[in-house]
């Protein structure tokens, strides 16, 4: 039989299963039960009327002159209903017996052949009271056998009762069985059916629902109702995660919209200037090389911005292993501060490091040397000429703190919650010029962010006034002497190129 697939069928037939399985030992139980109480009740039965009987026959020893006529007055004072009495001599011939009563159709047509009887009790050789049935089906009795002394002469006294009734109560009780626990179990099946189909008509209810929810409704959501039970938790669940599919697909709607604006830029500055170059058949060399180098500029935005987003894709999507290895926090710091004095002298701006102390780590060098540079970066273009970036690194307690302070007129407030967006940016009034060589798109301080997480660390704002702006990056610290926290390093092939040039896009 193959197993139903509808939900609705397998509870219905469970429910039918767990019922049925119990109501049918029970009834088998006590179809044995009721089977063993009617034998005893007729064992108990032909036994009285034994007990009668010898009783009766030592009675009329007394009274009568031989044996046969002591017999045949016991056989005609003792009589019971559907019991036939005998009695035997000590070879097993039958001397006397009773008549069957003729208002009792078992008796009457199903008598016990007393012969036979006689042959098996011969057989048995009795010697004590015993119980024991004969025949089988309608022939089937239970006889009563007892020694008895007549007139100094060894007997046997027989009390017979025909097993005919009980077999038709049993019978009774099978049919009665074989009706009753099928049309209860179909009530139950039924029943069951009704229960399964209420009780799974808010999933059904969920699913049409469901069904109608696609990329261009996700504002819908599934019915809860006023229950509390699993179905209403369930679709309580299920409607937090279209939550945060309709804040994915919004963001990434978003991202799609900020990333094609941004793109643009740069394309429609190649564009342009290419059509201007082109539209004037004559032009003298310093004028192509100022065009080329807008262009060249241009086309270096364009491809910074491709490589953060590619890098983005791929730390969504998971393809980015972290190549962690043993490195120094120290030496990351002071790589990026050497990377980045150039430019800022460009800027009227000075770097300054602390004094920091030895700090071992199991990291990505490449990434984590991108997320200073991005911070360095955002830090000096956003700092008055003559300013300071300071950066800091102290352990405390369990954590390595990194810290970047600028000395900028710091992030409005209610820009403060968006910055780690992406595609976010303050303000151009913030920064101290326009678009220029280390312009950013938004996506630097995203992927600075998403760096401290691969590393289970966070990249956080600790503070942004009129007075400059801090950002702290916060690592776990190795166990003092620990290494072997210290994984050796991973032989990863290059990541496509991804390896950050000295200066990537961070602008906010």
């Amino acid at each position: 039989m193959r197993w139903p697939q509808s939900l609705r069928a397998r509870l219905t037939l469970w429910y039918t299963l767990v019922l049925g399985a119990p109501l049918v030992a029970f009834a088998a139980a006590s179809f044995l039960v009721l089977d063993r109480a009617l034998l005893h009740r007729a064992d108990a039965f032909i036994d009285e009327t034994l007990g009668a009987f010898t009783t009766e026959l030592a009675s009329e020893q007394h009274e009568e002159a031989t044996a046969a006529l002591a017999i045949q007055a016991a056989l005609a004072d003792v009589r019971f209903r559907e019991v036939q009495l005998a009695v035997y001599d000590s070879s097993g011939t039958l001397v006397a017996s009773s008549h069957a009563d003729s208002t009792v159709g078992s008796a009457v047509h199903h008598p016990v052949d007393l012969v036979d009887l006689g042959t098996e009790l011969g057989r048995r050789g009795v010697a004590a009271r015993e119980l024991f049935t004969v025949g089988s089906g309608d022939l089937a009795y239970r006889i009563a056998a007892e020694p008895a002394t007549v007139f100094a002469r060894r007997h046997l006294v027989v009390s017979a009762y025909p097993l005919h009734g009980n077999r038709e109560t049993m019978q009774a009780v099978g049919a009665s069985y074989t009706i009753a626990i099928p049309l209860l179990l179909l009530i139950a099946a039924a029943g069951g059916f009704f229960l399964a189909s209420r009780s799974l008509s808010p999933v059904a209810a969920m699913s049409a629902r469901a069904a109608e929810i696609s990329s261009t409704n996700l504002n819908e959501r599934l019915p809860v109702g006023d229950r509390r039970d699993e179905l209403s938790a369930l679709a309580g669940v299920v409607n937090s995660l279209l939550d945060r599919l309709e804040q994915a697909f919004t963001q990434q709607r978003r991202f799609m919209a900020d990333a094609s604006h941004e793109l643009r830029t740069p394309v429609a500055v190649l564009r342009t200037e290419a059509d201007v170059t082109l539209s004037r058949p004559n032009r003298t060399e310093a004028e192509y090389r100022d065009s080329v180098a807008v262009m060249r500029d241009s086309a270096r935005r364009l491809g910074r911005i491709v490589d953060d987003l590619f890098l983005l894709a791929r730390a969504d999507a998971g393809h980015l292993p972290l190549r962690r290895g043993p490195i120094y926090l120290e030496e990351v710091v002071d790589d990026a501060a050497r990377a980045v004095r150039a430019i800022a002298q460009e800027h009227g701006v000075r770097i300054a490091v602390d004094p920091v102390e030895d700090a071992p780590f199991s990291g990505d060098a490449d990434l984590l040397g991108r997320l200073m540079l991005n911070l360095l970066d955002n830090a000096i273009k956003h700092s008055p000429t003559g300013g300071t970036v300071t950066l800091s690194l102290v352990r405390v307690g369990q954590e390595y703190r990194i810290g970047v302070l600028d000395q900028g007129p710091g992030i409005p407030a209610e820009a403060q919650a968006q910055i780690f967006e992406r595609f976010f940016r303050v303000d151009r009034a913030r920064s101290r010029d326009g678009a220029t060589e280390t312009s950013g798109a938004g996506l630097g301080l995203a992927i600075a962010r998403w760096i401290a997480e691969a590393h289970g660390g966070r990249l956080e704002l600790v503070r942004s006034t009129d007075a400059g702006t801090h950002f702290q990056l916060v690592l776990p610290a190795m166990v003092d002497g620990d290494a072997s926290r210290v994984p050796p390093p991973e032989d990863e092939s290059d990541r496509d190129g991804l390896v950050p040039a000295p200066l990537t896009e961070s602008d906010p």
